[in-house]
């Protein structure tokens, strides 16, 4: 193979009109003009580091086809894609693991190695953070307890995506939001709604405050159980569930400009 593609970059450049000397950087990827004749970037196999974080979600919990939960067909779709030689993926997830719990890993530097190689980085957290709160007041929830939880859930996240962006100013990062397990208690709007709402544009808003960032919605999905996609445990997503988290994050990183779902190429 790299007999091949040397061959064919020098009968390439032989056909070149001498003009002032140029350095070409081949691993930007731009399309490289020689004159007439044009090379795209996806001319060139690429390796795309995946690195994903957080909770439950992240890690696969529930997915009893054993496919790596959304993060793994995510991976499995972007091998379909133009230039893409392999992805590789570093899931540093953990079930359980809250906001506060996350930052101290970054701040640790044990993971710095996958996220100043990664190309794209996907994120789930809160839903361990609003379930703190919930077993704390178990029999005395107030509005005002997760009012404050979110306070110090945002200041956590914001300090997440400043540890990453101090490693890595480039990578994509797709932050995916939380869903409400209780709709499948209720079918009525309750105040737990408007919490998951809150906490929702509070990740929202920190990924537009990032160019290279892009919020997903999931919990359309999660509203009942009527497609069967929770898991036995009826928390976690099962393999139908992740399913269509890995549909909403393909479609929102196309709304995010990222990728091309049509035409299967990367933006970046």
């Amino acid at each position: 193979m790299k007999y091949i593609i040397n061959l064919l970059c020098i009968i390439l450049l032989s056909g070149c009109v001498a003009q002032d000397t140029k350095t070409v950087d081949f691993t930007k990827k731009e399309a490289i003009s020689f004159e007439e004749y044009i090379i795209p970037y996806t001319f060139f196999p690429r390796k795309l580091q995946l690195v994903g974080m957080g909770d439950s979600l992240t890690k696969g919990v529930g997915d009893e086809m054993k496919r790596e939960g959304y993060i793994g067909r995510v991976r499995t779709e972007l091998l379909q894609y133009k230039g893409i030689e392999d992805v590789i993926l570093t899931n540093t997830a953990l079930r359980g693991r809250r906001s506060d719990q996350l930052l101290k890993l970054l701040r640790d530097g044990d993971i710095d190695h996958s996220i100043r190689n990664a190309d794209l980085i996907m994120i789930t957290i809160g839903g361990n953070d609003l379930m703190k709160i919930v077993k704390k007041d178990l029999f005395n929830l107030q509005v005002g307890s997760f009012d404050k939880g979110l306070v110090s859930f945002e200041k956590n996240y914001i300090k997440i995506m400043d540890h990453i962006r101090e490693i890595n100013s480039e990578a994509k990062i797709a932050l995916i939001g939380i869903y409400n397990p209780l709709s499948l208690v209720t079918d009525e709007f309750n105040e737990f709604d408007t919490i998951i709402y809150d906490w929702n544009k509070t990740i929202e808003s920190i990924a537009e405050d990032d160019e290279n960032a892009c919020f997903i919605s999931i919990e359309k999905h999660f509203d009942t159980n009527a497609n069967l996609v929770y898991h036995t445990d009826f928390f976690h997503p099962n393999g139908k569930g992740y399913q269509l988290m890995k549909e909403s994050i393909m479609s929102s990183l196309q709304g995010c400009g990222f990728i091309d779902t049509q035409n299967r190429e990367l933006l970046f």
